[in-house]
């Protein structure tokens, strides 16, 4: 039997146990074990230096309670964990909203908001951006997300951003991520790593991304 000297995107249930072996994977294993995580993502940001908006967690009724004096209102509260597509987050305007949000979601994810935000979306595979293109948000929206109506633009992404994404995928060792960066006022701020993110943005370029990772392989740069 051929043994192959590299296993790729092998599944979640099979990744760590390819690792305990001393198998090489693609994506890295710490793709795996922060997938859909925005808690341990945040503190592994954090931990590298990373700039990300004012957050913090609660857990529990009593920590709760100290929302409003660390945040004002309007303030971004998400889904901790295990959301995606924008369908987890909500700009939090007055206390009803936040007992709404307390509610369904242990612990609470609480961020600052952010005005006048531009929203981008970073790929990278490898060691290498593979596609970057700005999100703008549809009227009356405040997520970029493309399934919330968001326009997408291929023109221009700021290096800034690009760089931000790179030093970041570097630093935290994601090797296959899509990156959500934005910009408010001259500074910009990493959001949040997605393992699995949708290709639409790949197809509205023009851009096969199976192609592209097929490339890459056989060009040893994943």
């Amino acid at each position: 039997m051929v043994k192959s000297s590299k296993i790729y995107f092998p599944t979640s249930l099979f990744a760590d146990m390819f690792v305990a072996m001393g198998k090489e994977i693609f994506p890295k294993i710490h793709t795996y074990r922060f997938v859909g995580d925005k808690i341990r993502q945040t503190i592994l940001f954090q931990i590298n230096g990373l700039p990300t908006p004012r957050t913090r967690f609660y857990y529990g009724p009593r920590q709760q309670k100290m929302i409003t004096a660390h945040f004002s209102f309007p303030f971004v509260a998400k889904t901790a964990r295990f959301s995606s597509r924008g369908l987890g987050v909500r700009l939090i305007q007055n206390r009803e909203q936040l007992q709404a949000y307390l509610e369904d979601n242990h612990p609470a994810y609480i961020q600052e908001y952010l005005p006048g935000v531009k929203d981008y979306r970073i790929v990278i595979a490898g060691r290498k951006i593979i596609h970057s293109y700005q999100r703008i948000a549809a009227e009356n929206e405040f997520r970029a997300n493309v399934c919330l109506g968001a326009d997408l633009c291929f023109d221009n992404v700021p290096a800034q951003a690009l760089e931000l994404a790179l030093k970041a995928a570097r630093l935290c060792g994601f090797n296959y991520t899509g990156l959500d960066i934005c910009e408010s006022k001259g500074q910009y701020y990493l959001l949040e790593a997605n393992m699995k993110f949708g290709t639409l943005g790949f197809r509205k370029a023009g851009l096969d991304l199976k192609k592209i990772l097929c490339r890459m392989v056989e060009n040893n740069e994943i």
